[in-house]
Formats: C-alpha cells, structure tokens, sequence
C-alpha cells in the first residue's frame, strides 16, 4: 500500500506499505539514491571492455559491444579500461616543461658522471629521453653535431645543451626550463627510463 498526501499542490509520498512492512519517506527517498548508485555503478561497468565499429550489408554503420557478424564490413575495435577518462600521472608543471623543453640524455656506460647524471633526473622525476651514443650510430651522429664530441653525458634541455655532468649547472637548467625541484603527488611517480647498465 502507498499512500500520498498533499501540500502546496505537490504530492508527496507519505508511506508505503511493501511486504508487511512500513515505509518512511526518508526510507523511500534513501532507497531511491541506492538504486540510482547501483544504476550508475552498472551503466559504468557497461562502458568498460571492447566496442565495435562495422559497416552492415545494407551499408549502415553500427556501434556494438558484441563482436559483428562474419559479414560485416570495416571493422574497428576499441578496447576501454574500465576508467575511460586516464588521468597523467606528471604534474600540470612537469607536462608543460616535457612540452616546452624536452629532455634527452646522452650517456652510456661512462661510470659515475653517467650514473650521477641519471641519478639527478630520477631523483627529479623528470621524464627524458636516453640516447646512447656508443651503440647507436645515430646517436652518436646527433651527439658529434650537437656538441662537436662523443663525450658524455651530455643533457639537452629544449634548445640548451650542457657538456659532462656538473649538479648545480644542470640544475639552474632544468630550473629555468620550468621542471619541479620534486615531483609533488604519487611516491612512485611517472614509469622513467631505465637505461642504467646492467
């Protein structure tokens, strides 16, 4: 049994009786909030997976969350996580500096200024790029043309270049770049390179 009751021209539910048992608005008005949570949580879960894209024999372009039959045409699978929106783990200021004033390290197996040099950059958590000149040609191509030598480390910072290892140098550089003294938020921060010798 529901029954309602009547104030300033809007109807509200007053009770319900449902299995031998009373209702009180508030109960109702809770039980409604469970309910739209639970819809949500499962509309959610929907969104999650793979969704196709084909094209039907009559030439109709569909959307499915079920793979499409032999016949369809122009297959496109996307796969979703189950968070559709994926948020960065680099800070705001760390994602405009990797944009203004990319990172490339040059180094190999140089001993402690290479290692120092990569110690610096993880202890900032700064995502950069390793090139190593003593395997790859290439490298050592852009190393020669960059800096006139095949010494390392050498740190490109944007448009600035700096020879051999020297903290406070590098540094005012990745300062001035606009990087964080420290990554600020997640203990492990983003996944860096792992170039370091084995």
């Amino acid at each position: 049994m529901i029954s309602f009751f009547k104030t300033n021209n809007k109807t509200r539910l007053a009770s319900c009786n449902l299995l031998s048992g009373s209702w009180s608005q508030q109960a109702v008005s809770g039980l409604r909030s469970v309910l739209i949570l639970c819809a949500m949580v499962s509309m959610s879960s929907a969104v999650a997976g793979n969704l196709y894209r084909w094209v039907d024999s009559s030439g109709k372009v569909q959307y499915t969350d079920q793979p499409p039959p032999a016949t369809a045409k122009n297959v496109e699978q996307k796969n979703f996580g189950a968070n559709v929106i994926e948020g960065d783990t680099l800070p705001y200021e760390t994602r405009l500096a990797v944009q203004r004033n990319p990172v490339v390290l040059y180094v190999n197996n140089c001993g402690v200024s290479c290692d120092k040099a990569r110690a610096l950059l993880k202890t900032r958590r700064i995502p950069y790029t390793a090139r190593n000149p003593e395997t790859t040609p290439a490298d050592a191509e852009a190393l020669k043309k960059l800096a006139g030598t095949l010494v390392v480390p050498v740190l490109v910072v944007g448009k600035k270049h700096l020879k051999g290892f020297e903290v406070d140098g590098w540094n005012a550089t990745l300062d001035d770049a606009g990087y964080p003294k420290t990554l600020l938020g997640k203990a492990d921060g983003p996944k860096l390179p792992d170039d370091a010798p084995k």
